[in-house]
């Protein structure tokens, strides 16, 4: 959506467009298509180059050569337990375009990357489109404005009654902001700003077509 909307997840997106998730890889080889991650990043490819729910703007579309990774890293992929809030407490979420969503601060994910112990919060926003709840991870880090983009990225789950989940950030991916400022982005809080590099999942899109 533009303006004073909100841009879908990519849960949604993945939807809206019969299952196309993330871009697609430089090889798109017999043992890359077998990659779960890599066919969802050459179906989102796809999808970017020419669905009608594509955010990049219709003038570069003819020239989007796909989005830009780093390299599938297993090390930053975790299986986690949700530790939720007893008492969730309300949360407004400011995004880039001066607007605020809100919603629940729900719970967070503990994890460690190499000496460092991590927790990113958890939030379920009160707005989400589509029918099934989902978890909503907006999160910073030390590439962010670097090598990622510098308003955060971010990562959706399904929520499930088990509690434990997959938290994989090969999967991380930009708001629809970081494409085409027409889009209207929530932004990370400071409380989900993680200190070291999470060098996995999509990289700068401004940084990606330079090459």
């Amino acid at each position: 959506m533009k303006g004073g909307s909100v841009s879908f997840p990519l849960i949604v997106f993945i939807l809206f467009l019969a299952g196309c998730s993330g871009p697609p890889h430089r090889s798109r080889t017999a043992s890359g298509a077998a990659d779960p991650i890599l066919r969802e990043r050459i179906s989102k490819d796809e999808a970017f180059k020419s669905g009608s729910g594509s955010p990049i703007p219709p003038q570069d579309r003819a020239s989007f050569r796909g989005l830009e990774y780093f390299p599938i890293d297993p090390g930053l992929r975790f299986t986690v337990r949700l530790q939720r809030y007893s008492s969730p407490k309300q949360v407004r979420l400011g995004t880039n375009t001066g607007e605020i969503r809100s919603g629940l601060r729900y719970g967070y994910f503990d994890f460690r990357i190499g000496d460092r112990d991590c927790r990113l919060r958890v939030y379920r926003l009160d707005d989400t489109p589509g029918p099934a709840p989902y978890l909503f991870i907006p999160f910073r880090d030390a590439t962010s404005g670097r090598e990622s983009y510098g308003a955060g990225r971010y990562m959706d789950l399904n929520e499930n009654t088990a509690g434990i989940y997959e938290l994989d950030f090969n999967r991380a991916y930009n708001p629809f902001c970081a494409y085409n400022n027409e889009f209207s982005c929530p932004l990370p809080l400071e409380e989900n700003t993680l200190k070291v590099a999470i060098r996995a999942g999509e990289k700068d899109y401004i940084s990606a077509r330079k090459l």
